[in-house]
């Protein structure tokens, strides 16, 4: 067909006008181009509305998007995934001597001998789908490869592990690697693994009979891997490698991070290696940069928490306090607060270690002990670029403490974090640091302590009884059985029983009863009481709310709330 008429049919749809037409015209002209190519280049026309008006004007089906139950490892591992995304094309099906392929441009037909001949197919249906889907497929596929780390573990036990140090190579992006060395294969297999369950922790640890591979899902640690112990020192030079670590040094501790690249996401790897009695033990914490953020809402803050949150947030000056041990979703909350208030009009700066996600419109500084920027010195230069509100990443010593206050106190608004066990145990530990009493009652807003619990997998969750004790640890009220569930497990959850995790939350108001009290004594116990009795919400009780809004167990909020 030519050209001229898929032009008519876009016109027919109402796509472009006679002026886009001319102008892309004008350009074919000089550059030879297709013109649907053209118009979509100069956005006269969406990818979209081009592969309406090519499936109208070629007879063919559009796919907006390919799902999951279409991905066909089979079919795709035949074919190069270079091949696959520099042509764009995916064959998601084989049926009666027909092989469906989804392609982003039916009009290189380069690619069908090679199809035919690979396949050994004589009919070939192809669908038309967006770039983008198809490019997503086929990471998603190639991800999903079931068995490849016991399949390669396999392979080495066919091999003599030293001989492959040297095969040790960079790659762009995990799924394009092309190595055969099978130690490559073995710790680019845990990556994708670990990424595509969510993991926040890879820990590759050697004891003196075995070598086990750990994944941190939702904050609790699962074997997933034993790989030979002879393995060890391969899979960790491999690492380094990629960490830019010293490889011959196995007798200190070190550090390090890199950038990894797992189909479409990108992911910021701190690595730590620590010298143990059976070798090196390592430590991988995955940031994904591309993890999405969290609105206010989605934290798991009750409603009316939410609503004090939100209005304090929105105030001129003061300290915001997040408290909570390690991994206990404190950044999170802070930037989904971040978030919430960012504008044109304000300007809003951050100081971290490290910046674990980038924020647009936001400025963020990291912090380097290595030429003496830490989170005081960074502070102190920070309220010279006349911000509205600031965000240290955590309050470590009296001096970065001192600087917070002072900046709340001339007309900015400081939010941070301190490790303490509750929200009123947060104004102890100021007070212990050395900051007066007074200046902690003038300057602190609220306080909000947290912590995460894992949610329950909504496929297998079952209603059950509870034992007597669990009822008079939790103080939950014998009328409330028939709304408590427990995890199960099943196949989408990977048999924990559980997916995700929320916030539960203890949200300490300063009230002047509070600030009053404060300035005849700084026991957390009594604060706590004070608070309690103006009708705060305890981390227990709002554990226990949501056990009985079937989002948790039991075990989950007393494994969280145990002092």
């Amino acid at each position: 067909m030519k050209i001229l008429e898929l032009h008519h049919i876009m016109n027919e749809m109402g796509l472009i006008n006679s002026e886009d037409l001319e102008e892309a015209l004008t350009v074919q002209a000089t550059q030879g181009e297709r013109l649907g190519q053209i118009l979509l280049q100069q956005k006269k026309i969406t990818e979209s509305q081009l592969l309406s008006a090519l499936a109208s004007q070629l007879d063919l089906e559009v796919m907006e998007s390919i799902a999951d139950e279409q991905l066909r490892f089979d079919l795709v591992q035949q074919l190069p995934i270079q091949y696959l995304k520099k042509n764009l094309i995916f064959p998601f099906e084989t049926e009666d001597g027909i092989l469906r392929v989804a392609v982003n441009d039916p009009l290189r037909l380069e690619f069908f001998d090679d199809l035919r001949i690979l396949y050994g197919k004589k009919e070939i249906h192809l669908v038309l789908a967006p770039a983008r889907e198809i490019v997503s497929a086929i990471n998603r596929t190639y991800g999903q490869a079931d068995d490849t780390a016991e399949q390669i573990i396999e392979d080495l036990n066919q091999e003599e592990s030293q001989s492959l140090l040297t095969e040790l190579e960079e790659s762009a992006d995990l799924l394009d690697e092309t190595s055969d060395a099978p130690i490559i294969k073995l710790v680019n297999q845990i990556f994708s693994q670990a990424v595509k369950s969510g993991a926040s922790d890879i820990h590759i640890e050697p004891y003196k009979q075995q070598l086990l591979v750990r994944l941190r899902l939702d904050g609790v640690l699962h074997n997933v891997l034993s790989p030979p112990r002879r393995l060890h020192a391969a899979i960790v030079s491999r690492i380094k490698v990629l960490a830019r670590l010293n490889i011959a040094e196995k007798r200190l501790p070190q550090d390090g991070r890199m950038d990894v690249k797992i189909g479409e996401r990108q992911v910021d790897v701190r690595v730590s290696c620590l010298p143990t009695a059976f070798g090196e033990r390592v430590v991988l914490r995955l940031l994904e940069k591309t993890g999405k953020l969290l609105s206010m809402k989605e934290t798991g803050l009750s409603q009316s928490a939410l609503e004090e949150m939100v209005r304090l947030i929105q105030l001129p000056y003061g300290i915001i306090l997040v408290t909570g041990p390690t991994g206990s979703g404190k950044t999170t909350t802070l930037y989904a607060a971040l978030n919430h208030i960012n504008s044109p009009d304000k300007n809003i700066l951050t100081i971290e270690d490290p910046i674990e996600y980038q924020l647009d419109g936001i400025g963020q500084m990291q912090v380097n002990p290595k030429i003496n920027l830490t989170f005081a010195n960074g502070l102190r230069s920070m309220v010279r670029q006349d911000p509205d509100v600031i965000l240290v990443g955590e309050i470590r010593d009296l001096e970065t403490a001192e600087i917070a206050i002072q900046a709340s106190l001339t007309g900015h608004l400081v939010f941070s974090t301190l490790h303490t066990n509750d929200a009123a145990s947060a104004i102890t530990r100021l007070i212990d640091m050395g900051i007066e009493p007074f200046l902690a009652s003038s300057s602190v807003q609220a306080i909000v302590a947290q912590r995460l619990v894992r949610l329950l997998c909504p496929r297998c969750k079952e209603a059950y009884e509870p034992e007597e004790w669990e009822f008079a640890e939790m103080g939950l009220q014998e009328h409330t059985r028939s709304s408590i569930f427990r995890a199960t497990g099943c196949s989408r959850c990977l048999d924990t029983g559980y997916r995700g995790r929320m916030g539960i939350f203890e949200f300490l108001r300063m009230s002047e009863s509070i600030k009053n009290l404060l300035l005849k004594t700084s026991d957390a116990n009594q604060i706590k009481q004070a608070a309690v009795a103006e009708g705060m919400t305890t981390l227990r009780d709002d554990g226990n709310q949501k056990i009985l809004e079937g989002k948790t167990t039991i075990s989950e909020v007393l494994r969280v709330t145990q002092i």
